[in-house]
């Protein structure tokens, strides 16, 4: 396959056949970009020797990782990501007839629902700091589907302030494809392009987990040394040497042992604990979990640190949840979807994408039915709009807005006004 004149293949794979036809635009300088956006020492080792090499496959290995990107991505898939239209008069109306709107809530592609589609392209943006979707289009502009690509193998090219992707499909087909067939959710991406991870900006800090972690695995998988054996010169050959300090290494593991073990006068058997490193790795792993907490934004509540609060605030815990750390996330991907997704004239037009985080608030029928209450007498909903929100059919008097606690009702024609002598 040649790029810009240049014979490129991908290392120990074949080329997978090519539908589009080639870009012919002047390559651009991408090493120096990606130095000056500071890509250059992501994922390298860090100032501190010994630390493990931090990158998105090491840190999925954590379990509070795992969890906060899976909480993150779990909870935008799982609500309705709805299309808006605001109107001139500031309201905001509900757009059901556009593609986008079936395509990220119903079927993303043949068999594919859009909810797995979401949850895989927002788990890959919290973990790689890029998540890729690929949406192609007709001759008619209308978005046909919505495609998971494998998101460790997306390559941008640039050309001036144009963007083309490169990627291997779920067919096997390599594409190349301008910028608006691909919904690209990027973060902290300081020239607007190039996302950075958040563990590997942090990635000294990561590292240190990642290395209380290993500490933890190597105690519980025996790997720390637990004794040592002093054995005496008076052996009559390397054979009973070895035989004897097997003898005693199995006496010190052996459950069932009574404890005693049979020496030479002149040997000994001293017994270890980890070590002082060791420790400590292991006693931060507290936290280490509040401070991979901290760089997901995620309520320590939500990772089961349940010292932090008691079930009596659950409620509000929920509403930190919501507003410090899903509507930091939902924002970035709604931006860049509307973008992405929808034309510059739709946009112009008032359409927007806006998560509804109202799944994640659900009363109970006590709370909704107070609340109800109060919006149908206060007044400023209709008995049927209250209704509908419950599932109950309307009723002919439930179409009348009700009047104001300190108000009564226009008396009907025929009446006489109460309290009117004859």
């Amino acid at each position: 396959m040649k790029l810009f004149g240049l014979d490129i293949r991908r290392a120990g794979s074949a080329v997978a056949p090519r539908v589009e036809p080639p870009v012919t635009a002047q390559a651009a300088a991408g090493d120096e970009g990606l130095l000056a956006v500071g890509w250059g020492s992501l994922g390298a080792p860090g100032a501190v020797r010994g630390l493990p090499r931090v990158t998105p496959e090491t840190a999925a290995h954590h379990a509070t990782v795992f969890a906060c990107r899976n909480n993150i991505a779990g909870d935008l898939a799982k609500v309705p990501l709805k299309l808006w239209q605001r109107q001139g008069d500031g309201q905001d109306v509900r757009v059901r007839e556009h593609a986008a709107g079936e395509l990220l809530n119903g079927e993303a592609a043949p068999g594919v629902p859009a909810k797995l589609v979401r949850f895989a392209a927002v788990y890959a943006y919290t973990l790689r700091g890029n998540g890729h979707i690929y949406g192609p289009r007709d001759g008619g502009g209308e978005l046909m589907r919505l495609d998971i690509v494998r998101q460790g193998s997306v390559s941008v090219l640039r050309d001036g302030l144009e963007r083309f992707y490169q990627f291997e499909d779920g067919a096997g087909v390599q594409r190349r494809v301008p910028a608006r067939a691909m919904v690209h959710l990027r973060y902290m991406a300081e020239d607007g392009w190039t996302g950075r991870s958040p563990i590997q900006v942090a990635a000294e800090s990561v590292g240190i987990a990642l290395a209380g972690q290993r500490a933890a695995a190597r105690n519980a998988a025996g790997g720390t040394t637990k004794g040592v054996i002093k054995l005496g010169d008076n052996y009559e050959g390397e054979e009973q040497r070895v035989r004897n300090a097997r003898r005693i290494k199995n006496a010190m593991q052996d459950p069932g042992g009574d404890g005693w073990i049979v020496t030479n006068p002149d040997e000994d058997v001293k017994a270890l604990d980890i070590s002082a490193a060791d420790q400590e790795l292991l006693s931060s792993r507290k936290f280490d979990r509040e401070m991979l907490a901290g760089i997901y934004r995620m309520p320590p509540s939500k990772l089961q640190m349940l010292e932090y609060g008691v079930k009596a605030n659950g409620e509000q815990q929920a509403i930190d949840y919501l507003t410090d750390c899903l509507l930091h996330w939902s924002a970035l991907v709604e931006a860049q979807l509307d973008v992405a997704l929808l034309t510059r004239a739709e946009r112009a037009a008032g359409l927007f994408l806006r998560h509804d985080f109202g799944a994640l608030l659900q009363p109970t029928v006590k709370e909704q039915y107070e609340a109800l209450n109060r919006a149908v007498g206060g007044p400023f909903m209709l008995p049927n709009e209250a209704r509908a929100k419950i599932g109950a059919p309307p009723v002919a008097e439930g179409g009348t807005l009700n009047p104001a606690p300190n108000m009564t009702r226009a008396e009907g024609p025929g009446r006489d006004p109460e309290g009117d002598d004859a």
